[in-house]
């Protein structure tokens, strides 16, 4: 067996079943799980229907791995409405199954881990793909710490220079999960000095980019690149995905975009992968790039959303509306496990420790003493959740 294998931590969900386990929830109280951060909302019908509509012919040959050219151009006429960039589609973008799946094989066609002293940077707290990505080519993984005094931005000021040298690979996440902090113009410029300086690819994960709760939309890697004069994109790669945009999250569809010459290595690697989306998804994934109704219907639902649950828990938390993505990242004053664990029990709610999703660095966890909860399901189930955690939260005190 692969020995890297051994270096994977328990993912937080299971980390989370074994928090609970022995644990019998209060049967008074229906469960209720803002846990996993996957949308409930429902998916639209004319996605559906393109979905339906293809299977007669769509199943009956191998799809390419490059992508069929109608979907590629549909992204790229995407990536110019929504952050008037301009890419070529048939050089710099490629169909991927979901952001997931896309983050961890960039990793292993960008990063050497024969080198000595490898390194891929990410923030902390993170997606765990990030670290587990990362060791199973090779490298190891830096935390980079979040400043709380600055809406949980990632501190990358901290990240000395010699870790610098070391670094292959930085993972950025903006809308970030589980924070939900938008990295502004001057991080990217900064970002973009250090990889011209120590030659370092950026991942940027935008998989929360179309759930925002302001006016403006975040900023989008590719778009700040374009923004700064790097029309080349030039070691950076975009990836986001239709799940939370769309509520497709069975699809499996998403992709890639930026640095020509790494979309070509990495379509080489996807070619012995064996990762080609299948041609009904890509028919489906046309139509969904193609319509922006159905993505402003959907942000409004979470705005009504977290209108209607961030009052009710700031009073008893340290929790604010975040700039974007659908998650809350609430201070419970004491043990985030010991709060998740017996909210559990009393109430039948389900949050997420979290320091589960960050690793100690420098003798902190930055998780420590917080709970990630994911607004997916319909208002009326998460306002029920919240009116429940202000039961809990006054009934310790």
């Amino acid at each position: 067996m692969n020995p890297l294998l051994q270096k994977l931590q328990p993912y937080p969900f299971e980390r989370l079943r074994q928090l609970f386990g022995g644990v019998t929830p209060n049967p008074a109280y229906r469960p209720i799980s803002l846990g996993i951060g996957e949308p409930k909302h429902a998916t639209p019908d004319f996605i559906k229907r393109a979905l339906s509509e293809d299977l007669d012919t769509g199943l009956m040959g191998y799809p390419p791995t490059a992508g069929e050219p109608a979907l590629k151009q549909a992204i790229a006429e995407w990536l110019a409405r929504r952050y008037g960039v301009a890419v070529d589609a048939a050089t710099q973008v490629l169909p991927v199954n979901g952001s997931r799946e896309a983050l961890f094989a960039l990793t292993q066609t960008v990063v050497d881990g024969r080198k000595p002293g490898a390194l891929v940077l990410c923030p902390n707290p993170f997606y765990q793909i990030y670290e587990g990505a990362a060791l199973l080519a090779g490298a190891e993984p830096w935390y980079v710490p979040s400043d709380p005094a600055r809406n949980f931005a990632v501190d990358w000021d901290s990240v000395p220079p010699e870790v610098w040298a070391r670094t292959q690979l930085i993972f950025t996440c903006s809308p970030g999960n589980p924070t939900g902090a938008v990295m502004p113009l001057d991080e990217w410029e900064k970002l973009f000095e250090l990889s011209d300086r120590y030659g370092f690819v950026i991942a940027s994960d935008e998989c929360y980019s179309e759930i925002y709760f302001r006016e403006q939309p975040p900023l989008g890697g590719l778009e700040a690149a374009a923004k700064l004069g790097r029309t080349d994109f030039r070691r950076l790669i975009a990836l986001t995905s239709l799940s939370k945009r769309s509520n497709v999250p069975g699809m499996r569809s998403g992709f890639v975009a930026g640095d020509a010459r790494i979309i070509k290595d990495f379509l080489l690697y996807r070619t012995y992968h064996g990762s080609a989306m299948s041609h009904v998804v890509q028919m489906a994934s046309i139509a969904a790039w193609n319509d922006e109704t159905h993505v402003v219907e959907n942000r409004n639902l979470y705005r009504q959303k977290f209108a209607a649950v961030t009052p009710l828990l700031a009073p008893v938390l340290d929790v604010a509306l975040p700039d974007a993505a659908f998650y809350l990242w609430a201070g419970v004053g004491g043990s985030d496990t010991d709060f998740a664990r017996d909210l559990y029990a009393l109430y039948n709610v389900v949050v997420l420790p979290g320091s589960y999703l960050a690793r100690e660095a420098c003798g902190i966890n930055p998780g420590a003493g917080r709970v990630r909860m994911a607004l997916v399901a319909e208002t009326a189930e998460c306002v029920e959740a919240a009116e429940r955690i202000v039961q809990f939260v006054k009934s310790r005190n």
